[in-house]
């Protein structure tokens, strides 16, 4: 009788687990006893895994699609749509011919191409307008804009790098039919620096800080925005801490009864205001010809003076608002040179 080679048992009562999966994976038992595995019997053993082994092992992606799954799956095919029709309001930046300037504005102003009531905006949108360039304006936001700010340009295509407020100069001058030349004097940083400090910060402690006109920095800013009372709120309190964080920086208009406090005196600011304002018109009694400097043709600087007196003659023009300062100074020469600019810029309806 042919004597059978014996292989590795399976546990007995004596035996325990885990001597028991040593065998199976060919090695050898954890005390010693058992018969040796000959080197065939243990590599046929070790060659071949375990079921468990291969189910672990398996990929997740080769598992079959349950039927019920599948069927579902069936009943909706994937579907690419096409794309989506642009709104009707955005037609204007994509026309082949016609750049779009954009500004703060409201809807209705934007269509009728009227002023920005933000005076950076109106500044370049004036002054392309008196250099000749053709363009149409949207309304927009600082977050919509390649640097964070207000205005920029998106050329006619097929050139759609938009162009900062940094690069309108020089793109009116190329594109403008009658592009103004700019006056060269020493003097003109010394006036560019009343424009950028105490008119700037008087506009913005009327228009954010002055509880008087709490609804028109709703109009123009926090109501577009949200229609929630509470975003409108929070967003209030935001731009009025950041407009009186901007005058802080730009001069010593602290009140003094704020002790150890950094408190706006507005009325530091609104003299700064007045003072800057006489000073302009004294400027300009001095020319000839109607505009800075004795330019025959308005030009960059005239627009930004005109983007204040515009704004602060058609929003604040109460008693002893920044719109009667317009007025009086001097003998009235910014009264006149708004409506000549308004003029030469072909605002014709606006007063």
């Amino acid at each position: 009788m042919q004597k059978r080679e014996e292989g590795p048992t399976r546990p007995t009562s004596t035996s325990t687990p885990g001597r028991w999966l040593r065998i199976r994976n060919g090695g050898p038992p954890r005390h010693g006893g058992g018969r040796k595995l000959s080197a065939a019997r243990r590599s046929s053993i070790t060659r071949t895994p375990h079921k468990s082994t291969m189910a672990s092992t398996s990929a997740p992606w080769q598992w079959p699609v349950p039927r019920p799954l599948q069927q579902l799956f069936d009943s909706f095919p994937l579907v690419t749509y096409a794309a989506t029709e642009l709104p009707a309001r955005s037609q204007p930046a994509t026309s082949d011919s016609v750049p779009t300037l954009y500004v703060f504005a409201s809807e209705a102003d934007a269509r009728l191409g009227a002023p920005s009531f933000n005076p950076g905006c109106l500044k370049w949108q004036t002054f392309l307008r008196l250099a000749g360039v053709t363009f149409r304006i949207l309304p927009s936001t600082n977050h919509a804009s390649p640097t964070g700010a207000l205005p920029f340009l998106l050329p006619a295509r097929p050139n759609t790098t938009p162009i900062p407020a940094t690069k309108l100069h020089t793109y009116a001058l190329q594109h403008g039919t009658c592009p103004p030349s700019e006056p060269s004097t020493l003097r003109l940083d010394a006036y560019h620096s009343l424009l950028d400090l105490p008119l700037r910060n008087a506009w913005l402690h009327a228009l954010y800080l002055n509880p008087a006109h709490t609804s028109l920095l709703d109009t123009f800013y926090t109501a577009p925005a949200s229609s929630s009372p509470w975003i409108r709120d929070a967003l209030r309190l935001q731009l009025r801490r950041a407009a009186e964080a901007e005058i802080l920086k730009t001069g010593s208009y602290l009140s003094a009864a704020a002790a150890g406090t950094a408190v706006v005196d507005g009325k530091q600011v609104y003299e700064g205001a007045r003072e800057a304002l006489e000073a302009l018109a004294a400027l300009l009694a001095e020319s000839e010809t109607g505009w800075f400097f004795g330019a025959q043709r308005p030009t960059l600087f005239d627009a930004g003076v005109f983007a204040f007196t515009y704004l602060m003659v058609r929003y604040m023009d109460g008693e002893g608002g920044l719109g009667g300062m317009v007025k009086g100074a001097g003998d009235g020469e910014l009264e006149g040179h708004r409506r000549r600019v308004l003029e030469a810029a072909r605002w014709g309806g606006e007063k």
